[in-house]
């Protein structure tokens, strides 16, 4: 299997993300963002962390309109899989690949430590490695993932199974970390092959970090 993992001015987790998927088995390739296509092998596209074009505007708002995008949004009306982690889920709520936005945190500042996480819906690629209701331990580090979405939006994407994950405490209850609609730290689309997150599970990969809990995320793409 092999991923693209894309760069933008100030992506700053490109090479953690790099690895991490080199280390379960994947073949990777990074891609620079003025490129306007993906080579013809590729089976995932990953949006990976970090501050692209400084975080101006918007969080993800001018990464929307780099030359790739054009061809990542059209991979995935073909249903291609994407994945897109912190700033890489901003880009992509701004590429509207995904529903709602992402605001300022509500305490307004920068929060990065390990965070508890409820796994809500596992019937898609990237999840089906986990069990619903599991509690999962990934660090999470963003000043901009309050997720927001409107009342009737969010009646949708929750009938249609596309919250995969809540941010939670030890025993899966809800707790509010960012200011979160119903405390939502990950969601997919309507057909379920683009999934957005603002925790890292690429930072989860090793016990001397605190946390193998990602490898089952991201080993779902290939199960």
């Amino acid at each position: 299997m092999k991923v693209a993992v894309l760069r933008f001015p100030g992506t700053n987790c490109e090479f953690d993300t790099q690895y991490a998927f080199e280390k379960l088995g994947y073949t990777t390739e990074l891609i620079w963002h003025e490129e306007d296509t993906l080579p013809s092998d590729i089976d995932l596209v990953v949006v990976p962390g970090g501050f692209s074009y400084g975080d101006y505007l918007r969080s993800g708002s001018i990464a929307r309109f780099s030359p790739i995008m054009k061809t990542v949004i059209q991979f995935a009306h073909n249903g291609g899989k994407v994945l897109g982690i912190c700033n890489g889920f901003q880009i992509l709520t701004e590429a509207g690949l995904l529903p709602g936005a992402l605001k300022r945190n509500n305490n307004l500042h920068f929060i990065s430590k390990h965070q508890n996480l409820c796994v809500i819906n596992n019937d898609n690629a990237f999840l089906n490695q986990c069990e619903k209701g599991e509690v999962l331990n990934i660090p999470i580090a963003h000043a901009d993932g309050n997720y927001y979405i409107d009342e009737e939006d969010f009646k949708q994407i929750e009938a249609n199974g596309q919250i995969l994950l809540r941010y939670c405490d030890t025993q899966g209850n809800p707790v509010v970390v960012n200011g979160s609609v119903t405390s939502i730290a990950g969601v997919c689309n309507e057909a379920k092959n683009v999934f957005g997150l603002m925790p890292h599970p690429e930072r989860a990969l090793e016990v001397i970090l605190g946390s193998v809990d990602g490898i089952r995320m991201l080993k779902g793409f290939s199960a």
